[in-house]
Order: C-alpha cells, then sequence, then structure tokens
C-alpha cells in the first residue's frame, strides 16, 4: 500500500508541475487508450464471430452467382468493414489532438513565466523556472501520448485490413 502511495504522490507531483493542461492531456490519453482497447477486443473476440455468421449465411445461400447475390455479398463486406473500422476516426483524430494540446501547455506556461517576469522581474529564477516546467510537460506528455496512439493505431488498422480481406476471400463469387 505504501508503494502505491509512493506512486500517487509522484503521479500528482508530475501534474502539479506540468499545470492544468496535462490533465487534459491524459484525459484525451484515457479516452483514446479506451476506444483502442475496446477496438482490440472488437477485432480479436467479437469480429471472428460476426465472420463466421457471415461466411456461413453465404454459404447457405442457393444462389451465390446472380448479380442480385453479388450485391448482397458486397453489402455484408460493408457492413462488417464499417463494423470493424468504427471509431477509428475518432482515435485517429485524438491521437492528432495530443501533441496540439501539449502545445497548449507549451503557450499557458509560458504566459506564465512571462507574468512572473512582469510582477518579480527576471531575478526569481526559481518561478521561472516553475513556469518553464509548465510549457515543457505537458508538451513532452502530448508527444508521448501522441507516439503511442500511431503506433498501436497503425497496427490496429494494418490487423483490420487483414481480416476483411480474409472475410472477402472465404466469400467466394462464382
Amino acid at each position: 500500500m505504501l508503494f502505491l502511495m509512493d506512486i500517487w504522490d509522484s503521479v500528482r507531483g508530475f501534474m502539479a508541475a506540468g499545470g492544468d493542461v496535462l490533465w487534459l492531456v491524459a484525459g484525451v490519453l484515457f479516452v483514446m487508450w479506451v476506444l483502442m482497447l475496446e477496438r482490440y477486443w472488437y477485432l480479436n473476440w467479437v469480429s471472428p464471430k460476426e465472420h463466421k455468421a457471415i461466411i456461413s449465411a453465404w454459404e447457405a445461400r442457393e444462389d451465390s452467382t446472380s448479380w442480385y447475390a453479388h450485391r448482397i455479398r458486397e453489402a455484408w463486406v460493408s457492413q462488417a468493414k464499417q463494423d470493424l473500422t468504427a471509431r477509428m476516426l475518432l482515435i485517429k483524430t485524438l491521437v492528432a489532438i495530443c501533441p496540439m494540446i501539449g502545445l497548449l501547455g507549451t503557450v499557458t506556461g509560458m504566459i506564465s513565466v512571462f507574468d512572473v517576469m512582469a510582477v518579480h522581474g527576471t531575478s526569481n529564477a526559481r518561478m521561472m523556472a516553475a513556469g518553464i516546467s509548465m510549457a515543457t510537460m505537458p508538451t513532452m506528455a502530448g508527444m508521448v501520448a501522441a507516439l503511442s496512439g500511431v503506433f498501436f493505431s497503425t497496427r490496429l488498422d494494418a490487423k483490420m485490413k487483414i481480416s476483411l480481406a480474409k472475410l472477402k476471400d472465404s466469400l467466394p463469387h462464382h
């Protein structure tokens, strides 16, 4: 329990040094990861069952060669693609927003530095250092959040394309 308290104190200290914008980065990061984990869950557990249902429905059809049968196949594949790629645009948007929120932290931190300089002059280095810390930490956190999101969302995208290609290959058109 003491170990967890030490970790919590470290996190609180980091967040306090980074300013309020760091909480916004953390919130966006949390939402982004919840969405990515949901997509991984869907891709690995729900999607295979749905694809099996589509394949069995296609194989149960008597007509798989007519123009209508091909349109039905296209509709099923399109629906599967839509289900697979749901929320991916939101994930990619959150990834792109992370560095921008970090830059917002840079701006607010520099405003804090200039405020200290206006009130106390350039002689109070300690107060200016707090503002500089508030300026750099959100930028770093935003970049780290974006990098983790880029890596995992790209992998997720690739796995989705493979899953969809397998589905298409499993639905032969005669």
